[in-house]
């Protein structure tokens, strides 16, 4: 027998195109690794489903990439999923802390997850979806699920500005920590948490902080402990503010503000343009899923989240659609009890 293969022995040979990425069967397939995509798991899995999570990111990857030092707002039992306690050192958790539960949770229920993976394409029909995805080196990886679980968040996709020098480098939509803009001039763009805790953290922290907003003033739903410190620091001259003003213009070493009183030229270094964001309207409509025509919600029943396409649902800040302040991980962590329950009526599990 020759030890090398002729041009007719590959033509009788069985195609095996993909063999190296071989398609995964499971019955619920979860799209987002974020606490309320894990809660969705968890939650399926308790009633003997086999359930795989996919992410383009990290686990919890929104959660990863908020500022380094950050605090939550609320009390660490109301961001506790599966029913796994969350203890903290002090009455609010930190990030790290946050990170860690998440893991531990994840570790705890052996969820399957695949991190790093982006989901293109979701097509077929309720209970045969096929699920096209890609990871960092962009190889395929095909999935057969009988359920789709939409819980992808939106922090991935940063509100833009539509102005001229947006994307010059020293431009960013996120905000990590304050050690790399020490001694230079930083403009915060926004009124709200996010712009706030950054301006208050670089000022603290050496940089020259200019904050301008749209509005007259803060917005009311910062943090009652937040906006009296950074109202303080604006009125002692600490923070320069221009209100009811907007950026017109981001020069290489200047950015142009349009004020009540006219354009002001101000040398600066960084711009942080934190005014929000959207989750990922084109990849909800790829998959059929109807949009509200004003704030973009997708229909679905607000009762199981099953959207207009049966068989996928929506979980976690996608439902509000534009309104994104309307759900945190406190309420969308019950979207997967809901959804279970959905699912414990239509699915049963495959021997």
């Amino acid at each position: 027998m020759p030890d090398f293969l002729t041009a007719e022995d590959v033509e009788t040979l069985p195609k095996t195109t993909t063999a190296s990425h071989p398609e995964v069967h499971t019955d619920v397939l979860v799209i987002g690794a974020g606490p309320t995509g894990l809660a969705c798991a968890i939650e399926a899995q308790k009633l003997g489903l086999r359930v795989i999570v996919v992410d383009k990111g990290c686990l919890v990857n929104s959660l990863f990439h908020y500022p380094a030092n950050m605090v939550f707002f609320t009390t660490p039992e109301l961001l506790e999923i599966g029913d796994i306690p969350f203890t903290t050192a002090l009455q609010k958790p930190t990030r790290e802390e946050a990170l860690e539960y998440y893991r531990k949770v994840a570790e705890h229920y052996h969820v399957d997850i695949r991190q790093y993976e982006w989901v293109k394409t979701v097509m077929g029909e309720d209970g045969d979806f096929s699920i096209a995805a890609a990871d960092r080196a962009g190889r395929p990886h095909d999935y057969r699920t009988r359920k789709v679980i939409v819980s992808t968040g939106y922090y991935d996709l940063a509100n833009q500005l539509g102005l001229p020098g947006e994307d010059r480098p020293k431009v960013s939509h996120y905000y990590a920590e304050a050690h790399p803009y020490y001694d230079t001039d930083v403009l915060v763009i926004g009124g709200k948490n996010s712009a706030a805790i950054a301006a208050l953290d670089l000022w603290r922290h050496g940089a020259r902080v200019t904050l301008v907003h749209r509005e007259s003033r803060l917005h009311h739903h910062i943090k009652y402990w937040i906006k009296p410190d950074l109202e303080n620091r604006i009125k002692n001259g600490e923070i320069e503010a221009y209100f009811d003003s907007h950026v017109q213009e981001i020069g290489i070493d200047h950015v142009v503000i349009v004020t009540p009183r006219g354009p002001v030229r101000l040398k600066n270094d960084f711009v942080l343009a934190l005014i929000g964001y959207h989750p990922d309207y084109d990849f909800l409509r790829s998959m059929g899923i109807e949009l509200s025509e004003e704030q973009c919600r997708p229909v679905c029943d607000p009762v199981s989240l099953e959207s207009n396409v049966p068989g996928i649902y929506v979980a976690g800040v996608i439902v509000a659609g534009s309104r994104t302040n309307e759900i945190f991980i406190e309420n969308g962590r019950f979207h997967g009890k809901q959804i279970a329950a959905d699912l414990k009526l239509k699915l049963q599990p495959e021997s």
